[in-house]
């Protein structure tokens, strides 16, 4: 084992007062590179943010060169970019350049920073809790394996042609798997789009009251304790919010609450996102998590379920929508059959539904195997194991 300090040399962004901050953007200039442009081991240039050369030349250091590998230090620890086809450019204060010395052959580092040994090393030396993040001094101790530079250019070959096949199928896995959603939504959309003789339209004011929960005061919560709050960033996921049963018990008698049944949706970030509620004791975040206080005389919830997963949000067509408020939900429309009827489509989109999530899990377990034969692959790399059977590498990465 080796250490990157005698390996590589090291050069962070500069911090001093010529940081450019986001008002020092232009449209066209130096490519400015934070963590967000690092992507699989690239730097992502569709997203690129820029600065003015006369800002660039005060700059004193954080200058990438092709060659550079970029680190992240801060936030997403470990995400890294090769800087292949990028002339000039400067680093955020996050990232760290990386630049290898002669006995180190930067593909092969490429190859460690996405391995399991490094996160190993990530995992043993980075601080802070809210945001993780390393220094450049503990970066350079972290421990690689370091056979002779041509051992090096052989293992990088090998993975590459291995990783190559590997990506195709996970390419195709991931196509497959968004082909299964989309047939689901199009047998979707052909219900709710082509309503057969008896239907009604009628808008979503129409149907029931759209209503929230009573604001929760984030001095009122806790991280531990006995009702789950839910704000936007956790519907639907883990709770890392509490409240008091008293203040639940208090709040769920006084104000708007939602009735075991009732499909809550998410008013903002990603719109449209939907939860059945199960009855169980919960708090949801005013505002931004809504419901249609639905009596079902007209639609039942299932159905409304349904129809909220192809729902278009935004028929105005207009730009992306961040926020959905309450009178643009009032007036989107819905089109349905006799109560009826509308049990006997929820039995048949269930049965649909249920059958592509079996289908998706399928695929999610193929790219879930995919993605570890890849560190299995980087495991027998930096371990010594990794041979030169090309082709049965790439029988076990497409299979």
């Amino acid at each position: 084992m080796a250490i990157l300090g005698d390996l590589c040399d090291f050069e962070n962004g500069d911090r001093g007062k010529n940081y450019p901050g986001r008002k020092a953007f232009v449209d066209k200039g130096i490519p400015f590179i934070n963590a967000g442009h690092l992507d699989n081991g690239l730097i992502d240039n569709k997203t690129m943010n820029f600065i003015p050369r006369d800002r660039y030349d005060l700059m004193g250091n954080g200058k990438i060169k092709k060659g550079d590998l970029l680190f992240c230090l801060r936030g997403s620890l470990g995400k890294y970019g090769l800087v292949s086809d990028i002339e000039e450019g400067v680093i955020a204060s996050s990232l760290v350049i990386v630049r290898p010395k002669n006995m180190l052959d930067v593909q092969y580092l490429a190859k460690y920073f996405g391995s399991k040994l490094c996160y190993q090393m990530i995992k043993k030396f980075e601080n802070g809790a809210a945001q993780p993040n390393l220094s450049a001094k503990s970066l350079k101790l972290f421990e690689i394996p370091l056979p002779p530079i041509e051992e090096q250019k052989r293992i990088v070959a090998i993975l590459d042609e291995a990783f190559a096949g590997i990506d195709t199928a996970i390419a195709n896995t991931e196509k497959n798997l968004a082909n299964a959603r989309e047939l689901f939504e199009s047998y979707l959309n052909s219900i709710f789009e082509h309503e057969g003789e008896g239907w009604i339209t009628k808008t979503l004011g129409e149907i029931g009251k759209v209503s929230m929960c009573k604001r929760i005061l984030k001095k009122q919560t806790t991280a531990s304790g006995d009702i789950p709050f839910y704000k936007i960033g956790t519907f639907g996921k883990e709770p890392n919010a509490f409240i008091s049963a008293d203040l639940y018990q208090e709040f769920k008698e006084k104000y708007s609450f939602p009735k075991k049944g009732d499909v809550l949706i998410s008013a903002s970030g990603t719109i449209g996102r939907r939860v059945i509620y199960d009855g169980e004791p919960a708090y949801f975040q005013d505002s931004n998590i809504v419901w249609i206080d639905n009596d079902e005389s007209l639609v039942l919830n299932e159905y409304l379920y349904q129809f909220y997963g192809v729902c278009d949000w935004n028929p105005s067509k207009g730009a992306t929508i961040s926020r959905l408020y309450n009178d643009d939900l009032r007036r989107i429309k819905i089109s349905f059959p006799s109560i009826a009827e509308q049990k006997k489509l929820i039995e048949t989109m269930g049965e649909l539904d249920s059958q592509t999530q079996n289908l998706e899990a399928i695929y999610q377990d193929k790219l879930s195997a995919l993605i570890e034969l890849k560190q299995s692959l980087l495991q027998k790399a930096f371990s010594g194991e990794l041979t030169a059977d090309n082709n049965k590498l790439m029988d076990n990465a497409v299979a």
